[in-house]
């Protein structure tokens, strides 16, 4: 694979971009502010999204979208997902329309419900086995530490996946491949609602018998919505599903699950947005075009259902527990 553009240089994208070029990939990474772009340039570091990580003399870096494309053969994407597509309107007429297309977003569309690489090939009028998603336990501090972790490249094009396979294979960095997109980006937008249950519930005081329940029929309720919409049900017992899900639900560097930890300690919205200093939690936003997405499909998805009451409809979380365990009982399968 030639050269490659990273369009988003908050943790993820700064980490898959060093990924990139460990791996001996010519990369170039776009900041949305002039002044991350220079830091990354002359210094080697990103200081306000992943500080005290030295980054590769070969990556470099521009906030300027016409030269982070110049002659790429590879575009990734690592903008928050709800901005995806107007991003994506204002850089359209500079994408290559032959490119290999990266999605690192995981959420679902509010309005429209659809998946990420959906609204990438609605704005960009590619066809879809054009499109990769990157997808697995992807915690941004561990990973650019060097630390060893696995992950999926989903797409329908299996020669692409292994082409972006290879772009970014290190000693650290182990990708597999998979050709169900569907249940990839599931696995990824529903795991970051569940973890805010499990932060809700850590904050309430609750141990790990509660979060190993939630995590458990989280990963139920996922994978049904995933089969509704023609997913591979063991997609989810790999590293897009159980894997990525155990890893958010747990780790204290999960932005979803520290928002979820206030707000089970009794802060707001607002106050827990304000704490997370510009960091996205993917999951406050995602919790309802999920729920909506469930209900258009006629899937039942209670945890993910009390995660939209308690961001958006002002549900204590102390009542959580009661609504979910006070549900009809009933066979696990």
């Amino acid at each position: 694979m030639g050269p490659i553009a990273v369009f988003g240089a908050g943790s993820w994208g700064t980490t898959f971009a060093k990924v990139l070029a460990d791996a001996g990939s010519e990369v170039t990474l776009w900041a949305r502010r002039a002044s991350v772009a220079e830091s990354i340039t002359t210094s080697r570091t990103n200081p306000d999204y992943l500080p005290g990580v030295e980054l590769p003399a070969t990556l470099k870096s521009t906030s300027d979208p016409r030269v982070a494309l110049a002659g790429a053969s590879a575009v990734v994407l690592a903008v928050p997902s709800q901005s995806l597509r107007h991003n994506l309107t204002a850089w359209r007429g500079l994408i290559d329309p032959s490119v290999t297309l990266i999605s690192l977003a995981k959420g679902v569309e509010l309005g429209t419900l659809a998946r990420m690489s959906q609204v990438v090939v609605e704005v960009l009028g590619v066809p879809e086995n054009q499109v990769a998603v990157v997808s697995g336990p992807n915690l941004a501090k561990e990973i650019a530490a060097e630390q060893p972790t696995a992950a999926v490249i989903a797409c329908t094009d299996h020669d692409r996946a292994v082409r972006v396979q290879q772009a970014c294979t290190t000693g650290y960095f182990r990708p597999y491949t998979i050709t169900d997109v569907v249940g990839a980006e599931l696995g990824g937008a529903c795991k970051n609602v569940i973890a805010l249950s499990c932060g809700m519930a850590g904050g309430l005081g609750f141990g790990d018998n509660t979060l190993a329940t939630l995590i458990t029929r989280g990963l139920a309720e996922t994978a049904r919505l995933g089969v509704a919409l023609g997913a591979d049900p063991m997609t989810f017992a790999g590293l897009a599903g159980l894997g990525d899900l155990v890893a958010t639900c747990s780790s204290p560097l999960s932005r979803n699950r520290t928002f979820g930890e206030r707000l089970g300690r009794g802060e707001t919205v607002r106050q827990a947005q304000d704490a997370a200093h510009g960091q996205v939690a993917e999951g406050v936003k995602s919790c309802s075009s999920i729920r909506d997405l469930a209900m258009r499909h006629g899937v039942e998805m209670p945890i993910t259902e009390v995660v939209h009451r308690v961001c958006h409809d002002g549900f204590d979380p102390r009542e959580m527990a009661a609504d979910l365990i006070g549900r009809k009982t009933k066979p696990e399968r």
